[in-house]
């Protein structure tokens, strides 16, 4: 047994076995717009983490473009200083 089983086995943690991780890229390949359109199912579970990790950064991308927008649109609008902090406390 390799050390890293064995204290992995040892500290309590379950491993997770091949089936799950396929079942998971699977799930995943199903909710990514890019690879999910496409007309070919056959694509490499490294393709598919790897359209996630793109995917992942163009929404933080876009949370903070609208997180910039909406600071902006509320800097503009008749709100009182209360209202207005506890809306950016939301963002936060």
């Amino acid at each position: 047994m390799s050390s890293r089983r064995s204290r992995s086995r040892q500290s309590g943690v379950s491993s997770i076995t091949d089936d799950q991780i396929n079942d998971l890229v699977s799930k995943l390949h199903q909710l990514l717009p890019e690879i999910r359109d496409r007309r070919s199912d056959k694509v490499s579970s490294a393709k598919v983490l790897q359209e996630t990790c793109n995917y992942i950064r163009s929404l933080h991308r876009e949370v903070d473009d609208l997180s910039v927008r909406l600071s902006e649109l509320l800097a503009t609008t008749d709100i009182s200083g209360d209202q207005a902090a506890i809306i950016r406390s939301l963002l936060m």
